[in-house]
């Protein structure tokens, strides 16, 4: 059979298979031995399918993800969440919007030692959503910030997006996490300037809270040493070259255990619901990888990655022309497709352009990161969105969106900066050890 019908077929009926709800991995695995059984023999293809799943589950590499969900579920039931939001109200909360900049800066922190942004923004939901409500906030505007801020969990390492980036294109994992910190941390700047600029432009929307003294300040940093701790010893780790990481995942899963028995705040009944939290969600991260694995042995034998690159690199628009290009796919599948499914569908079609193009994988993995993450508050289908709805009945898809918005522009202008400037994303991986 011609290997081009079989491709676009495939490509058909694995969308169709999404929007039918398919998980994800299911649709990848079913089209993946389906494809190649047609153009090789069924046997193979039996074959893949028993091997993938061993590969996957033996694969060291593969370690550092549930080792890291693993610290943000010991993490998230210490109370580290809460803990930075109180130290962000403190010194932020008597600014117009201050409570919204203790979300974001809690956002930013939770995220260094959880790597999920869907459990970022679920988790703020919970803990700042309340108190901007009690303040007077604008209900979509304060959702808005929450969904945005949620974002900064796929950028700020760890990340399991950047993970699983480095491991189906064969990069440092390391040097993809350090990569993320000055992205991030931009991030951060921008939807602090954003909250400044909404509050300038709508006061009634963002009301300033009571000055707390420098005390309470004191006491509420004092407060935040564990999340200091844990991100400084896991990213000054990888930066000196003291560990990699996937040893990395292990002592920052070790650490937030220890530490939070040492707190008194994960008794057995904590750790045990941590443990099978950890194991539900790196299960169903395992299962979409395998997925991903016979999806790219079907990539492999249809050749879509090298037709692809041939049809991209021939168009008169140059480099530069063909990474536009490809960054507005990226908004549209983001606004439509799970971030953990696009990356593991387009990343071994896309990867080999750049490459051809000489892009930089490291800088290239940043711009994929930010643009997905990106996607993850866009409409029609922005999971978080979605999370923050499912807390917040009361506040409709439409407001939410429509509080996001002033942060994805914020975000546009964080893409272009990354695009014109590469620095910003090489600089730091640039001195590792």
């Amino acid at each position: 059979m011609d290997q081009d019908i079989v491709a676009v077929v495939g490509f058909v009926l694995l969308f169709v298979l999404m929007l039918l709800r398919v998980p994800v991995g299911v649709a990848m695995g079913i089209v993946g031995v389906g494809g190649f059984g047609l153009l090789a023999t069924t046997k193979p293809a039996l074959n893949l399918l028993a091997q993938s799943p061993i590969r996957v589950a033996t694969d060291y590499d593969l370690a550092v993800i549930p080792m890291f969900i693993l610290m943000g579920c010991f993490a998230s039931a210490a109370g580290m969440s809460r803990e930075l939001f109180r130290a962000g109200e403190a010194w932020f909360g008597h600014r117009r919007g201050g409570q919204a900049m203790a979300t974001v800066a809690a956002c930013a922190g939770f995220a260094a030692i959880n790597g999920s942004s869907v459990a970022t923004a679920a988790t703020m939901t919970n803990v700042a959503l309340p108190e901007m409500r009690r303040a007077g906030y604008h209900p979509g505007f304060s959702t808005g910030v929450i969904a945005a801020g949620g974002t900064l969990g796929i950028m700020i390492p760890p990340s399991v997006i950047f993970a699983l980036y480095g491991i189906l294109t064969e990069q440092d994992i390391g040097k993809l996490f350090i990569a993320g910190i000055i992205p991030g941390l931009l991030g951060v700047a921008f939807y602090l300037l954003t909250i400044q600029l909404v509050g300038w432009w709508r006061p009634d929307w963002l009301p300033r809270g009571p000055r707390t003294a420098w005390r309470e300040r004191l006491a509420a940093l004092r407060d935040i040493w564990a999340t200091g701790l844990l991100f400084i010893g896991i990213v000054g780790g990888m930066y000196g070259g003291i560990f990699t990481a996937t040893e990395a995942a292990g002592c920052g899963a070790c650490g937030a255990l220890l530490i939070g028995i040492a707190r008194g705040r994960l008794g057995w009944t904590e750790i045990k619901a941590s443990l099978v939290e950890a194991v539900r969600t790196g299960g169903s991260i395992f299962t979409i990888v395998v997925g991903a694995f016979l999806f790219g042995y079907f990539l492999v034998i249809t050749q879509t990655p090298q037709k692809v690159s041939e049809f991209l690199t021939g168009l008169p628009v140059g480099p530069y022309g063909v990474l536009v290009l490809i960054l507005i796919m990226y908004l549209v599948l983001g606004a439509l497709m799970d971030e953990l499914a696009i990356i593991l569908v387009t990343v071994p079609i896309i990867y080999p352009v750049m490459q051809q193009l000489g892009f930089d994988p490291i800088w290239f993995g940043v711009i994929i990161v930010m643009v997905t993450s990106l996607g993850m508050v866009l409409p029609p289908v922005g999971i978080n969105v979605f999370v923050i709805n499912s807390i917040a009945r009361d506040v409709s898809l439409g407001r939410i969106y429509m509080g996001v918005m002033p942060f994805v522009l914020m975000d546009l202008v964080r893409l272009a900066l990354l695009v014109l400037f590469p620095a910003l994303a090489l600089y730091l991986p640039g001195h590792m050890n």
